[in-house]
């Protein structure tokens, strides 16, 4: 087990991350995942790093300041923290997120403190979150297991049963099996997501169809001179990373304006330590009109409602049903793994997938069409029935995703 952590941690330094000689790291992590997290700083000073700084996390005391905290603390974000994120995302810093929590950790607590709390922390590292998605540094989303997720998971073992097999569906995700050639591994995938993002990318397409079972019928317009992106990416400053590990989909931005229809969720979506599930968009002109759900209708909306944005679509995703995550047929309740089980769109922020785009400014990217916000939350739509069929601009229909996968 200690060999397969060391392993993680390497692959993380060297293919999440690929941490430069004088490079600083920024690790968040949860308090519960410390070992770790240790175990990621060793790594990362292994190839050279000047220096790891420590953001550590609790949910229990997350709770209780959500809880009990005066209210003017969730309009109001410290000096420090601003400048800690900011500072350290100019200096192109490398970032590590270890994303581990209880998926109801902050059930019972009122969502305008959510809302308020988002909102102010979304102005005041503004321009991290503007870096991050421009790639304007290095960053990377990993996770281990913690017990009150791991019982999320598997609810019907032991807590100690169910961090093993967590542990080992995290494992197989991210393609360690104990032989050391998890790195060997992760290039071979990589270079395949390649080759199919190259298929779309000549196919020029000027919109999606999506339709499946579950109720979804949207169309998505492409901004002229999109690009399809995958799982691995270069910095401004030509540093190859991958910022979701595990990784398995293929991305582009839609047109803001663009999209119209309904849209089904496939999955439960945890947002701000709260469970929403059985929910739909119906969408006129970009804008998402209407949001049901059968479970935590409210923390939806409020999601949809951080700043005017929130309600538009800021990514679009394809992954295959028929997928290495996919097929454990596991519910994580975790993004980081949902969502590369199945295809899925994001409302908020627009990655700047456009020719050109990252050295555009956000009023450059805003008039091409993408949408601007605080905020990007990732919803699964993809279904084992799932239709996708792309049009060109020349007028052409060409099937893109038949039953879930791809049929490019």
């Amino acid at each position: 087990m200690e060999e397969k952590l060391q392993e993680y941690a390497q692959l993380l330094a060297q293919v999440g991350l690929n941490i430069q000689p004088g490079q600083t790291l920024v690790i968040s992590s949860p308090v519960a995942c410390a070992h770790f997290a240790r175990l990621c700083a060793t790594a990362a000073y292994d190839r050279g790093c000047r220096e790891v700084v420590m953001n550590w996390r609790d949910d229990e005391l997350a709770r209780e300041r959500y809880l009990r905290a005066d209210g003017a603390v969730f309009d109001e974000v410290p000096l420090w923290r601003r400048h800690f994120f900011n500072d350290y995302a100019k200096e192109g810093a490398a970032y590590l997120s270890i994303a581990a929590e209880d998926p109801e950790a902050l059930q019972g607590v009122d969502p305008d403190r959510l809302l308020r709390a988002q909102r102010a922390g979304g102005k005041a590292l503004e321009d991290f979150y503007r870096l991050q998605m421009c790639s304007g540094f290095p960053w990377c989303i990993a996770s281990v297991p913690i017990p009150s997720w791991a019982k999320r998971v598997f609810p019907d073992v032991s807590e100690e049963e169910a961090m093993a097999k967590l542990w080992d569906a995290i494992f197989y995700t991210v393609r360690i099996n104990g032989d050391g050639k998890s790195v060997e591994r992760w290039q071979q995938h990589v270079a395949m997501l390649a080759q199919r993002k190259e298929k779309l990318n000549q196919m020029q397409l000027r919109s999606l169809h999506y339709t499946n079972s579950l109720g979804t019928d949207l169309t998505v317009e492409l901004p002229e001179g999109h690009v399809w992106e995958a799982g691995d990416d270069v910095s401004r400053a030509g540093q190859t990373f991958i910022a979701n590990m595990p990784t398995e989909e293929i991305f582009t931005s839609p047109l803001r304006g663009g999209v119209n229809g309904v849209v089904y969720a496939s999955m439960p979506l945890v947002n701000e330590g709260n469970i929403i599930d059985g929910f739909h968009f119906v969408v006129k002109d970009g804008r998402i009109v209407e949001a049901h759900a059968r479970q935590g209708e409210e923390f939806l909306k409020a999601a949809i409602s951080v700043d005017e944005g929130a309600s538009y679509f800021g990514e679009v995703a394809l992954v295959p049903y028929d997928s290495p995550i996919s097929n454990l047929k596991l519910l994580f309740y975790n993004t980081l793994f949902d969502e590369n089980a199945a295809c899925h769109i994001a409302f908020g922020e627009a990655y700047p997938c456009l020719e050109g785009g990252r050295d555009m400014d956000k009023e450059e990217l805003k008039a091409r069409g993408l949408n601007d916000s605080i905020t990007h939350v990732d919803f699964m739509v993809g279904t084992a029935d799932l239709s996708v069929v792309g049009r060109t601009r020349d007028g052409r229909e060409i099937p893109v995703m038949k039953n879930g996968n791809f049929v490019i």
